[in-house]
């Protein structure tokens, strides 16, 4: 049996662990403090612990509270797909379809995607969540995703598949007063003694080893100045003057006027993003959006 109560005390104790203010937590739940403190005083109770340690500034989190604090977040976030569980068959909806994307896939590849599933199937919820692709494997093989757009290729588990989605080539992004900017053209080999942003390697392993491999095939390591979680961060800290970067040529209508894009003399094709999805679990919304994103795909 649900315990509705105990459901309404956690909800309060995570606003007011979050806003840290008995006031605010009860202006935010649309409700007045009295009968909040007396909610937060009924947990603490039936908890046999005390949560909060009030002052004059407000409330601050005791040892306890702070414990409990990370599964009663989880705990809110599942009741919230609960909840859209149970609107979708009321409404008759057909399911939700889960998807996780790395920065660069939800500007470029997932719009067009989404709107086309939605086109044809209407009735599906699609919920989009950033990720980083090094989270996409594990998040498909616990559940927690439907699917994943990531920078990811080869052999990836015997329960996981991936089609790509966007290839592309390797480019070299630079500050316009740097004078490899004065060039058309750069050989991967000029960049031996250059300071590099890089792509950092715990986000996104593949498309690390990748760079890493085609710098080392032209005789160097590459020099990494600063280590940053995404392709945009790199163009950001190559405008700032912080060394070089070596990018997808997809993002060169992204780049700010202090950042110049130029061709490497090598062709380095690299997977931009690929679509990754489980076996485990068959779901048809995902058959359907991998049928998609073959048909999109191809060309005329």
């Amino acid at each position: 049996m649900i315990n509705v109560r105990l459901i309404r005390h956690l909800w309060v104790f995570l606003a007011v662990a979050e806003e840290k203010h008995f006031g605010r937590a009860a202006q935010r739940l649309g409700m007045s403090q009295p009968p909040l403190t007396e909610q937060i005083q009924a947990l603490e109770q039936a908890l046999r612990v005390r949560l909060f340690d009030r002052n004059r500034r407000g409330v601050q989190l005791t040892p306890a509270g702070s414990a409990i604090l990370p599964a009663v977040r989880t705990f809110a976030e599942q009741l919230g797909r609960l909840e859209l569980a149970v609107r979708e068959a009321i409404d008759g909806q057909t399911g939700t379809l889960r998807i996780g994307a790395i920065n660069s896939a939800m500007l470029e590849d997932l719009p067009p995607l989404v709107e086309r599933l939605r086109v044809a199937y209407p009735q599906t919820t699609v919920s989009v969540r950033e990720i980083d692709s090094v989270e996409a494997v594990p998040a498909l093989e616990a559940g927690e995703l439907d699917l994943a757009f990531a920078r990811l290729e080869g052999e990836l588990g015997p329960t996981i598949r991936s089609h790509a989605v966007a290839q592309d080539r390797l480019v070299v992004a630079v500050p316009q007063e740097h004078p490899l900017a004065r060039r058309s053209e750069i050989a991967l080999a000029d960049l031996a003694h250059a300071d590099f942003t890089m792509f950092s390697r715990r986000f996104s392993p593949v498309y690390f080893d990748h760079v890493l491999a085609a710098c080392h095939a032209r005789g160097f390591s590459p020099r990494i100045l600063h280590e940053v979680r995404s392709v945009t961060s790199q163009i950001a800290f190559v405008a700032c003057g912080q060394g070089i970067a070596l990018v997808p040529a997809r993002f060169e209508r992204l780049a700010p006027p202090q950042v110049a894009f130029r061709a490497l003399t090598e062709r380095v094709e690299i997977v931009a993003a690929a679509l990754v999805w489980s076996t485990a679990r068959h779901n048809p919304l995902v058959d359907a959006v991998i049928a998609l994103a073959q048909d999109m795909r191809r060309p005329g």
